[in-house]
């Protein structure tokens, strides 16, 4: 199969080639300017987000697709579902809003929990923290495609999936070229 990849690559002439690579630059760099477009709209830095665990069932489930804003002007309010991150966590997590504390000086703090857990979060949040702030929201549940991101899932969580994924794109292109 690489063989005959290489061998196609080989008779190309330079203006074939430069094309293939243009054209593949152009994809990469469309979504990335439709990421950052959906960035700037919804004000999160992380408009689509899939549910890693099942936290949150049965609201949703893993492998749900959800869609986040983060609007500064919007207060959080109880009940709502927030994506959060917690220093010295990489993935953000998807939880409701429990309980507000607010203070004389207008500053606001919330509490979260996720619907399937027994307890709120503070065993998941920072060293000493216990309660989470504005900064700390990446976005709010807006909407959300159910069961969409398991191919996600199923990529980190079975590399050899992804290869064969992969394989199968590269075997399709190769396939359907003109």
């Amino acid at each position: 199969m690489l063989d005959s990849l290489f061998d196609d690559v080989k008779r190309m002439n330079k203006r074939q080639f430069i094309y293939q690579v243009l054209s593949f630059g152009m994809i990469v760099s469309s979504a990335l300017m439709i990421w950052k477009g959906l960035m700037v709209v919804t004000g999160s830095e992380s408009p689509i987000v899939v549910v890693l665990s099942g936290s949150m069932e049965p609201a949703f489930h893993r492998g749900d697709l959800l869609f986040l804003t983060n609007y500064p002007d919007e207060p959080v309010r109880v009940g709502e579902i927030v994506v959060f991150k917690v220093e010295g966590r990489d993935i953000p997590i998807v939880h409701r809003v429990l309980k507000l504390h607010e203070k004389n000086n207008g500053t606001v703090k919330f509490l979260t929990k996720g619907d399937n857990n027994s307890v709120d979060d503070r065993g998941l949040y920072a060293q000493g923290q216990l309660w989470l702030t504005k900064k700390d929201v990446v976005g709010r549940t807006r909407g959300f495609l159910p069961y969409v991101g398991m191919v996600t899932i199923y990529m980190n969580e079975y590399p050899k999936f992804k290869f064969a994924v992969l394989g199968c794109l590269a075997v399709y292109v190769l396939v359907h070229r003109e």
